[in-house]
């Protein structure tokens, strides 16, 4: 059985050389910056406006990606509150000596709903009512 990615497709993007340590893996700076860009597009999406990292949980690095590996990023809302969300993100890639996507990482990253000065807003509520918060 092939494992499946959980969420919605928020990101894509290649390993490029300039990404990579001397060995030609991709520096976890360089995933956990494309992961931040993913889970800003989604939860931006959802607060219907800006929105900043403030805490990354959980993060795992399972296998090392490569030069030239097309990562993919997918999101899913864990958790609505006043000001804030919770963002699943896992991280696939695929090469070419591979038939399969493999997981290579994962996090739960928390984005704080902010606005045009920076300061915490709320999120509407109709999302909090989707997502069932009170």
């Amino acid at each position: 059985m092939v494992a499946e990615p959980r969420g919605n497709l928020s990101l894509q993007t290649i390993a490029m050389p300039a990404d990579a340590n001397w060995s030609g893996d991709i520096f976890g700076g360089w995933l956990v910056s494309q992961m931040d860009l993913a889970g800003a597009i989604h939860s931006e999406r959802i607060s219907r406006g800006r929105c900043a990292t403030i805490s990354i949980h959980e993060m795992t690095f399972m296998v090392p990606v490569k030069i030239g590996d097309v990562i993919s990023c997918y999101t899913e809302i864990v958790k609505v509150g006043n000001s804030s969300m919770q963002v699943h993100i896992e991280v696939w890639s695929k090469s070419n000596q591979r038939e399969f996507p493999k997981k290579v990482t994962e996090g739960i990253f928390t984005f704080v709903a902010v606005d045009a000065e920076g300061k915490k807003r709320q999120i509407p509520d109709d999302v909090k009512a989707e997502y069932q918060i009170k």
